[in-house]
This record gives structure tokens, sequence and C-alpha cells, in this order.
């Protein structure tokens, strides 16, 4: 009986989890509904980057939403995945799980304040919020494949390796048609700071998945 009622205690805490999440989006859908199915659509039809892009701040309610909607997911996601590839059975979720929480909650702010850091320094703000708007609604969407993923590898296919793997190329799919849809935009300027365009993908997108990667596998 001790494995059972261990297994329940650790599906409890992911269970709140995923609800709270769900809140977000619920709120999201009420809040915005017109907004919310342009989004829904967006790996197909960019009409949600067209109505929004340059309609409103970066920072509004509806990405505040599904930014923490996004971060609970993704934060489960990798804590999943970290079980199913390496099988840490020794470490205790109580520990692991804020770990990753807090390290990716502080990467993406760090992240987000070099961007824009960059922006200001080389006069580009306009051109710099627009990229970042574009990614980060492809990133909130790749959010709910992560949500999906999440239920099924804690209630159905527990540990599917399968579910695992397919969900990371659906969430890179989606991730590399928002990045198709940038470089395409913004050709021009990619162009004239080329140098600059290697350098930032290289600190700023490469490196943390390679970061990521290592505290995985450790």
């Amino acid at each position: 009986m001790e494995p059972i009622l261990r297994n329940i205690v650790v599906t409890d805490w992911i269970t709140i989890l995923i609800f709270l999440s769900l809140l977000f989006v619920v709120l999201a859908k009420g809040v915005f509904y017109t907004r919310f199915l342009n989004f829904i659509i967006l790996p197909f039809n960019n009409k949600y980057i067209f109505m929004y892009n340059k309609k409103e701040k970066l920072l509004n309610w509806f990405n505040l939403f599904f930014g923490l909607f996004l971060i609970i997911n993704l934060s489960l996601f990798v804590y999943l995945g970290r079980n199913i590839l390496f099988d840490p059975s020794s470490d205790s979720a109580i520990v692991v799980f804020p770990l990753i929480l807090g390290s990716l909650v502080l990467f993406l702010f760090i992240k987000f304040g070099l961007q824009m850091g960059n922006g200001f320094i080389f006069g580009t703000q306009k051109m710099i919020t627009e990229v970042i708007f574009k990614k980060l609604s492809y990133f909130n969407y790749s959010g709910l494949i992560m949500f999906v993923a999440n239920i099924i590898l804690t209630y159905i296919a527990i540990g599917s390796k399968v579910v695992f793997y397919v969900a990371f190329l659906l969430i890179l799919l989606v991730n590399v048609i928002g990045w198709i849809a940038i470089l395409r935009n913004h050709q021009k300027f990619i162009t004239n700071n080329f140098f600059y365009f290697i350098l930032y993908l290289c600190a700023l997108e490469i490196a943390p998945f390679i970061l990521i990667g290592s505290f995985l596998k450790d």
C-alpha cells in the first residue's frame, strides 16, 4: 500500500498545479474572448500577430495570464522530463520542482531584461519589442502542448518517453514556426546586424537549452 499512497501524494500536488494553470487560461478566454480565439490558431494563421503586435503594449493581462500558464507547465514538463529520462528516484519533488520553477522564472526575467536593454542601447526598442512579442506569443502557445503532455504523462501514459519526445518535438516545431516568421519579417535588420544576431542566438537562445540539458542530466 505504501507505494500507492506515495504516488497519490505526488499526483496531488501536480493536479493542483495543473488546475491552477488551467485557471489562467479560463481567465484569458473569459476576459479576452476574441483575442483568445485568434491566439488558438496562431501556428496556422498569423492573424493574431498582425492584430496585436503594434496594437497593445507588450506587458498586458492576456500575456500575463498565458505567461503564468506557461511557467507552471514548462516547469512541470521539465520536472517530468527529468524523471522520465534520468529516473532520479532519490530526489525529493519538494526540493527539485521549486528549484526548476525558480530557475526558469529567474532566467526568463534576466533574458527579458537583456533583450530590452539591448534595444535601448542600440536604439532599436520598437523592433526588439515586436520581436519579443512574436517570440512570446509562440512560446506561450507551446505552453498548451506542455499542458496536454503534462496531463498525459501524469495520469494516462505515466513515464512514457514516446509522449515526452513527441511533445518536445511539437513544442520545438511551434517555436521554429515563430522564428521563421521573425526572420522573414525582419530579414533586412538581421542582415545589417548579422554579427550581433549570431551573438544573440548563441547567448540567449541556444546556451539556455544547453544549461537546461546539463541540469536535467545532473
